[in-house]
């Protein structure tokens, strides 16, 4: 590797590290939730009310919104001074939770924190990859989204026997890297592009840039194209140890091998296929390949009852297929679509209906899975249908394209 490839792999690696974090809290506080509703009595509702404020859901949403615009006018290092002093600070509530409503303040804290990064460092990833290699070096932040839930998931079920201190230990692990990684960002540069953009600019562009025309549409594509998938996924991330758990009755430590071993197989697809073939092929086949095999996975859950082997395939496909669909091309697009002085704000704001959306359903799916989980199967399978539809018609063809063309061409 050359010296000029050596720090866009380094900062593109701790920009990435924002969605180990996010994952780790999202899955942790999964892994947590039986524990918790034991300990506490937590009814089907209260969980929903976690669930939708968590990091998972509308404080992200909200965390993201803010973010965003602070990004594109400050600059995307400046978020990392003190986003992830913020997510530690919300993380020790979870430690230390000694009640129900320390549970939801810690997770509100910590869904803002995370929300305000993605936006960054999706920025910043695009923006320091080279123009035939954006979409390896987004893969790269994929990875880490995916590694942080295996990391957790092996935990939780390594301190199975200490119940809530085991859970309390995972919690404090995720506050030690959020630390780690404020001190390492502390030597990353501040995007070129950004900064030669705002250096041309007289102000700094107004977020009402994005009413127009084609920056709406591209909005509405994002919001739709993920946000129905994300509905599925955001409900998987949460809830699939607790479904596994009350529905197919298998014992906690079942539950999360079977979670983990689920996110190495999305780490795997994301590698061998999204991040060797996104740059080169037809995004938009590769998006269909993809949405195929999750709506196949899913329907699997709503004809047949949840015995082992159909959790088992059921998950192979989802897992697979997930690696190099619809999060990964959301990454990749919404970095894509919109200029540089307002890319953070298009993405905080996409990024923000989009888990505001899934805060409101997940509020809701204790509810459903209580009226019969195949109900709740059949809904998620048509939500991944849909995502499906939105991107099979209106996905872009940006591969090999540099940034600086992509914007011209929207002019």
């Amino acid at each position: 590797m050359s010296d000029a490839r050596a720090p866009r792999w380094r900062d593109t690696l701790l920009a990435g590290l924002a969605n180990y974090i996010d994952a780790g809290s999202i899955v942790a506080g999964s892994a947590a939730l039986a524990l918790w509703k034991a300990d506490y009595g937590l009814s089907d509702r209260f969980i929903g009310l976690i669930a939708a404020f968590s990091a998972n859901a509308i404080s992200a949403g909200v965390g993201a919104l803010v973010g965003g615009v602070l990004c594109d006018r400050f600059g995307r290092k400046r978020i990392y001074q003190f986003d992830m002093l913020f997510y530690a600070f919300g993380m020790l509530w979870l430690v230390f939770a000694s009640a129900p409503w320390m549970i939801v303040l810690g997770f509100v804290l910590v869904g803002l924190a995370v929300g305000a990064d993605i936006p960054a460092s999706w920025s910043l990833i695009a923006e320091i990859a080279p123009d035939d290699r954006r979409g390896r070096h987004s893969g790269v932040a994929q990875v880490l989204w995916y590694s942080g839930p295996v990391v957790v998931l092996v935990a939780f079920l390594l301190l199975e026997p200490y119940g809530v201190l085991g859970a309390r230990i995972v919690f404090a692990h995720l506050a030690v890297v959020a630390l780690l990684l404020t001190l390492a960002r502390a030597r990353m540069r501040e995007s070129e592009r950004w900064v030669a953009a705002r250096g041309d600019a007289a102000e700094p562009a107004d977020w009402r840039v994005l009413l127009q025309p084609q920056y709406l549409k591209s909005i509405l594509f994002l919001a739709g194209m993920y946000g129905f998938w994300n509905l599925w996924a955001g409900t998987n991330g949460f809830f699939f140890p607790y479904i596994l758990r009350t529905v197919g009755e298998q014992t906690q430590a079942m539950a999360v091998t079977l979670q983990a071993g689920g996110f190495l197989l999305s780490m795997a697809s994301i590698y061998f296929v999204f991040m060797r073939l996104a740059d080169r092929v037809n995004q938009r086949l590769l998006f269909a390949a993809s949405a195929a095999m999750q709506i196949a996975g899913m329907a699997l859950l709503a004809l047949f009852p949840l015995t082992l082997p159909i959790a088992m395939l059921h998950i192979l496909l989802m897992q697979v297929g997930g690696g190099f669909g619809a999060q990964s091309f959301f990454q990749l697009w919404s970095a894509e679509q919109f200029p540089t002085l307002v890319r953070s704000t298009a993405q905080g704001v996409t990024f923000a209906i989009v888990r505001i959306g899934l805060g409101i359903w997940s509020f809701f799916v204790p509810l459903v899975i209580a009226t019969g989980f195949t109900t709740l199967a059949w809904i998620l399978t048509g939500f991944l249908a849909v995502s499906a539809a939105i991107g099979l018609v209106w996905a872009p063809r940006n591969e090999g394209k540099s940034l600086e063309q992509l914007e011209a061409e929207r002019v």
